[in-house]
């Protein structure tokens, strides 16, 4: 047979042996054909007798094992003496039995996802929500072609979003929600023109909200909560024309919403919030969104008035606006919304501080459906009216403390019997608390503190048998504690302290087994002894019984009270000793029982606890020798002052010695100097240990010839007398005497930081021999935080605030595990406690001092001293820490300053102007975890070093705190408690560690 090859030639073909005749091409192909199908046909009828479902019953056996625990037993259907198809969460085609749905939701499953669930190529939807897969989605799941419904949410799927999903073109819904999924939204999902439902909430996802989002015309509803987004919202989203939820909240989004989103006419759910959005709500609102029924914007920094036209949106039913910025008043037709359900605008600044600010709440019981109702937080002034009483049945929080309401509560606030929470604290309401308070059966919480309220606790309260937490402090109220109180069974916290309340401690009270948190009646004139009952209180945390008349000796029985980590007894007439039955009490941090008449000796097991931190047996009558171990062993720790006949302890307590043999004394203290550390103008520090145990310590020795050196040494023996913090310098000792030369020698001993300072970590000074470390950027943001957490103890939680007044990178040191510790108190002033912290201290204001760059302006030009002194340097030192720049290079003159600098390169420019080495050892460290990412795809154990956050985006929130910080007016700053909650959230955002909170 001779063939052609297509060029013109033929070539001779034998078989076995055999001439063939001559045929044409067309037809040798044609044989060819059949000769090559012939034997795959009588295969097919060989084997007809096979299913052809056969892959997906051994893809389901495949799927099957994968699991590797299932404790509700739901795959024992799996097994051969069924056909798959009635297998537990099988679903099958009539016509040729193939698998179309693989539904095993809420089954509480463990295990993962084989590559085999591609063969399952009849599936038109996967459920496999709220179970325990982990592991990453399998690629395979792009073959099936014919999938419609992916619903993996609330499991533990790690690695990508698998981008082969665009094969699976009849995708209507993908639900990821609450994963481990990292990376960004691929854009492949940008084919998938039938989608419906895209919910990717709840994941480590980042990157910014892609525009082809827009592109999606089938979209009805979009959730990426919740994902470290960063940028702005893309205006295309306003394209989507069927879109009804849309769901953006808690990321890092910046900017306005677009106005296109008002447009979209089909929306009913739109939230956004906990982001740093801005601007103005369009007046028309309610009219451009008129089924809008949830509208959520909270934790953003929107200002301006709450539009009157949410009205119109007749169907709106979650109106959450809290903590803005939102002024005016509150729109009176809100009763128009019949179907309103939640109305939260705390957190703001509403109210026009009128008598009439509060009108709007009369239109509020057409409301029929209202159920949380709060503006706590405001600026709110009136009476609370009437019509208050008249509000749905069904309302169960009523949140309206911190304004400025006054006058009585409405004895129609007994008609409100849904209520579960009642929170009228911190106001100016007077009169009595109305009997019929006592109709809120079903209250779990109520506080009513930091008003005036007069008269007597309502014996009606002992009705509240669901109350979890009563606050009642800080008012006027008279009379006996109700003994019916002690019908209130489930309590955690009780909180009856700062009135005028008189009587005994009823017993009933101390038996609520339930109280675990707090029971307190301290500033009260309570008479008696403290019942015995009290050691049925096995579970509670603190008890606090201060400044009353209580009298009589310590019970016995509070060593019963085994979970107590506080106990203040101080300012009463307890007497007798502590009893020995209290070395049980092994949990306390703080125990107070100053300003009694006990007497005897210092327990020593005190010694033994461990976590006991605060220590007052000050102003009693103990005598002998005071324990050296523990909590004795620093004298910022234990006040024993008021106790004459005292003695011993360590040398810091300055008590006489107590008769002890020669042979059992204590060796004294004895420090070697081993070699000079820093040498100041005023002061020169040295490197030594003690001769005993070898402890290497720090040693300030101070200039005395300086001017100004001796007040310094007091300055800072006050300041550190008064403060214990983890991230302040520890002082261990001081030493006031004289040296060999006569002259006065002072000295302070603190803990040695082997790390140094912040000053040298920022600009090291190198030689040769020696090369340059470097701070990464967690480690500077770590540090940054511990800074921030010192000042805001020195500002907020001291007895008296106290202003550093020379924060600079040389005065932050750091240990051995790189934690910081504030040091150099020798300017620090003590600011008067009747002058709001906010402002200024009017005293000595002129004699301040600081550092040239981190001084604030105010003090320059003669101003007072403040706690926003202090928040200005912090500012600079944060700016200083992520741009590498001092605040006096040379480059800042002629008006340009650090503040400036950093101020106008926000926020695109935030790369360029970052520390370089910085960057660079951030580039390494994320190459690192793009491969640890890779080594922990196939495990729920998720590395800490992996990192969450975007570096552009935690340094444009970095330097927006440093310029907020660092503003000229001190009325600018934010406070230090402020800068401390803010800088936590960024390091939360950028590790992954974000806490969900819904409006």
């Amino acid at each position: 047979m001779e063939l052609g090859n297509g060029f013109g030639e033929h070539n001779p073909i034998s078989t076995f042996g055999m001439e063939l005749p001559s045929v044409s091409p067309k037809l040798f192909w044609t044989f060819l054909l059949h000769a090559t199908l012939f034997p795959c046909l009588i295969q097919r009828c060989r084997f007809s007798n096979v299913p052809a479902n056969e892959t997906d019953r051994l893809a389901l056996l495949a799927f099957k094992d994968r699991i590797t625990n299932d404790p509700l037993n739901a795959m024992s259907s799996w097994n051969d003496s069924l056909h798959f198809c009635n297998w537990r969460g099988i679903r099958c085609s009539l016509s040729d039995q193939r698998v179309t749905v693989l539904d095993l939701t809420s089954l509480k499953l463990e295990g993962s996802i084989p590559p085999h669930v591609g063969n399952l190529t009849f599936l038109n939807a996967i459920h496999l929500g709220d179970n325990s897969f982990r592991r990453e989605i399998p690629q395979e799941i792009g073959h099936l072609v014919r999938l419609q419904f992916l619903n993996l949410s609330y499991n533990s799927f790690a690695g990508k979003i698998p981008s082969n999903l665009t094969y699976c073109s009849d995708l209507q819904v993908i639900d990821l929600n609450f994963n481990e999924l990292v990376g960004d939204i691929p854009v492949q999902l940008s084919s998938l023109s039938k989608l419906r439902q895209l919910s990717l909430s709840v994941n480590n996802l980042f990157g910014s909200i892609p525009p082809w989002l827009g592109n999606l015309s089938s979209l009805t509803r979009l959730s990426i909560r919740r994902l470290n987004l960063q940028g702005t919202i893309p205006a295309d989203l306003g394209r989507i024309p069927n879109l009804g939820f849309l769901q953006i909240a808690e990321n890092n989004l910046t900017g306005t919403i677009p106005s296109a989103i008002y447009n979209l006419s089909a929306l009913f759910i739109l939230s956004v919030a906990a982001n740093r959005l801005h601007g103005i709500l369009p007046p028309d609102l309610g009219s451009r969104l008129p089924n809008l029924e949830g509208f959520y914007v909270s934790r953003n920094w929107f200002t301006g008035p709450i539009p009157v036209s949410l009205a119109n949106a007749s169907f709106f039913k979650e109106l959450y606006l809290p903590n803005n910025d939102f002024t005016g008043g509150v729109p009176m037709n809100l009763g128009s919304l019949q179907y309103l359900n939640i109305l939260f605008i705390s957190g703001n600044r509403l109210g026009m501080g009128k008598e009439d600010d509060l009108n709007f709440i009369n239109s509020l019981p057409n409301c029929s459906s209202l159920e949380q109702f709060g503006f706590d937080n405001n600026s709110f002034k009136g009476m609370l009216p009437n019509s208050i009483a008249n509000l749905s049945t069904r309302l169960n929080q009523l949140v309206i403390g911190f304004n400025d309401l006054y006058g009585s509560i409405p004895e129609g606030i007994g008609n409100l019997v849904g209520l579960t929470q009642l929170n009228l604290d911190h106001n100016n309401f007077t009169g009595t608390i109305p009997v019929s308070i006592g109709k809120l059966h079903k209250l779990q919480i109520l506080d009513l503190s930091g008003n005036r309220f007069s008269g007597q606790i309502p014996s009606s309260m002992g009705n509240f048998t669901e109350l979890n937490k009563l606050h009642l402090q800080e008012n006027s109220l008279l009379g006996n504690i109700p003994s019916s109180l002690g019908n209130c069974q489930k309590l955690i916290v009780l909180n009856l302290s700062q009135n005028n309340l008189n009587g005994t401690i009823p017993k009933q009270l101390l038996t609520i087994l339930s109280l675990s948190i707090s029971l307190n009646l301290a500033r009260n004139s309570l008479i008696g002894s403290l019942p015995v009952e009290v050691g049925t209180l096995k579970n509670l945390q603190e008890l606090d019984v201060s400044e009353n008349k209580l009298s009589g000796k310590i019970p016995e029985t509070l060593s019963s009270c085994q979970s107590l980590e506080r106990l203040y007894m101080k300012g009463n007439a307890f007497q007798g000793t502590i009893p020995q039955s209290l070395s049980t009490l092994r949990g306390l941090g703080e125990l107070d029982f100053s300003r009694n008449n006990l007497s005897g000796g210092i327990p020593k097991y005190l010694e033994s606890f461990t976590s006991l931190h605060k220590l007052n047996l000050s102003f009693n009558d103990f005598e002998g020798q005071v324990p050296i171990q523990g909590v004795f062993e620093s004298a910022s720790e234990i006040s024993i002052i008021g106790n004459n006949k005292l003695c011993g302890g360590i040398p810091k307590l300055d008590l006489p010695k107590c008769f002890v043999p020669r042979s059992k004394q204590r060796r004294s203290l004895s420090i070697e100097v081993i070699i000079p550390v820093i040498v100041a103008e005023a002061t020169a520090v040295y490197k030594g240990s003690f001769f005993w145990d070898g402890l290497i310590v720090a040693v300030k020795v101070l200039n005395l010839q300086r001017q100004g050196a001796s007040r310094s040494f007091l300055t800072e023996c006050e300041a550190l007398r008064n403060v214990r913090h983890r991230n302040l310098v520890k002082v261990l000792a001081s030493c006031s005497s004289i040296d060999y030369k006569g002259n006065d020698f002072k000295a302070l001993v603190f803990e040695y930081m082997p790390n140094g300072s912040l000053e040298e970590w920022l600009h090291p000074d190198v030689d040769g021999e020696h090369q340059p470390r470097t701070l990464n950027l967690v480690q500077r943001l770590n540090i940054a935080i511990d800074v921030a957490n010192a000042l805001d103890y020195l500002h907020h939680h001291c007895q008296t605030p106290i202003s550093h007044c020379d924060l600079k990178p040389s005065n932050v040191l750091l240990d051995n595990d790189m934690v910081a510790h504030v040091s150099d108190f020798g300017i620090a002033r003590f600011l008067s406690e009747a002058v709001d912290d906010r402002f200024t201290n009017k005293t000595n204001s002129i004699a301040v001092k600081g550092s040239i760059g981190y001084v604030p302006p105010e003090y320059g030009m003669g101003g007072d001293v403040s706690t926003l002194g202090d928040v200005y340097s912090y500012g600079i030192l944060l700016l200083e820490m992520f741009t590498g720049k001092r605040p006096t290079q040379d480059m800042f003159k002629d008006g340009l300053n650090l503040h400036e600098f950093v101020k106008m390169a926000l926020p695109d420019q935030v790369l360029e102007i970052a520390d370089r080495g910085l960057l660079e050892e951030q580039k390494e460290e994320q190459e690192q975890d793009q491969e640890i990412e890779e080594e922990i795809a196939f495990s729920h154990i998720r590395s800490p070093e992996v990192k969450r956050g975007s570096v552009f985006g935690c340094l444009v929130s970095l330097f927006g705190i440093g310029v907020a910080c660092s503003v000229e007016s001190p009325r600018e700053r934010m406070q230090m408690k402020d800068a401390v909650n803010k800088m936590q959230g960024i390091r939360d955002i950028f590790l992954g560690a974000g806490i969900y909170r819904k409006g």
